[in-house]
């Protein structure tokens, strides 16, 4: 779903709520922190728009329950032109999970935004194309689903980043199979740019050039190595109902003024 604005409209403010995935990993700068296409979106919007503010209350590891207890509120008092709300995926990737009580709290979270922002935007988040996607896309598909409906119900935009294939391409994504590199985030913040009726200044959705598959023992090396430094710490905090944001703030909590180089 895409909507144009007028040539003179102008987006002031942006408040993104959501998980790892809103907070920028693993699209990591040189000091250690996390950027990812909701700074890079930020930064855009801010030099076409003086006095332009920004926040960004997303934590890695949140669950939809959580985005809306812990963000949501904070969000929408903030009123700001435009929130994005993604949330849901990491109650789908868990063993057991209750859509139904995820679709309700993303119908819930959307009621709270809408009326308190110009432009709501919500996401069909992209998936690396790999046994795991297959394992998980009926429930994938089923939030997506729910997604657009709630987007018509509630006047909100949607961004498809899961219809595009490129964003499948598992050069598009870190080493722990799980977040997107910094390309794959750039591309991710052209495609909100885009849903927000700002003129494109590429094509997000372009294959990247033809892969080179690397020879069968390097494959098995590096899932050797995924498995230990990523999947199995992954499925520890599944077992224990940990999570690898428990206790960690929002990078940027307050609705302030954007700084160049901020982000």
């Amino acid at each position: 779903m895409e909507m144009t604005d007028k040539p003179t409209d102008r987006y002031t403010s942006f408040v993104a709520i959501g998980d790892s995935f809103t907070e920028g990993m693993s699209d990591l700068l040189p000091d250690g922190s996390y950027r990812g296409w909701a700074d890079v979106l930020a930064a855009r919007l801010a030099a076409r728009t003086p006095g332009f503010r920004y926040a960004n209350l997303a934590v890695r590891g949140k669950l939809i329950g959580q985005i809306v207890d812990e963000q949501v509120d904070r969000a929408a008092a903030m009123r700001p032109d435009v929130i994005t709300l993604v949330g849901g995926l990491n109650d789908a990737l868990r063993p057991a999970c209750d859509m139904g009580r995820v679709r309700a709290l993303l119908e819930q979270a959307a009621e709270r935004l809408a009326p308190n922002c110009r432009r709501l935007v919500l996401m069909r988040s992209p998936g690396r194309r790999g046994p795991v996607m297959e394992r998980f896309r009926p429930r994938m598909e089923e939030l997506f689903t729910h997604v657009e409906t709630v987007a018509v119900r509630h006047g909100a935009l949607v961004a498809d980043l899961y219809g595009a294939e490129v964003l499948g391409d598992q050069r598009m994504w870190d080493a722990d199979r799980l977040h997107l590199t910094a390309e794959g985030h750039r591309r991710v913040a052209e495609a909100v740019w885009q849903t927000l009726g700002l003129e494109a200044e590429e094509d997000w959705r372009a294959p990247l050039p033809p892969a080179v598959r690397p020879a069968w023992t390097a494959r098995r090396i590096e899932d050797v190595r995924f498995a230990r430094r990523h999947l199995g710490p992954w499925v520890g905090r599944r077992l224990t109902g940990r999570s690898s944001g428990d206790g960690r703030p929002p990078k940027r909590p307050d609705l302030l003024p954007y700084k160049p180089g901020a982000v």
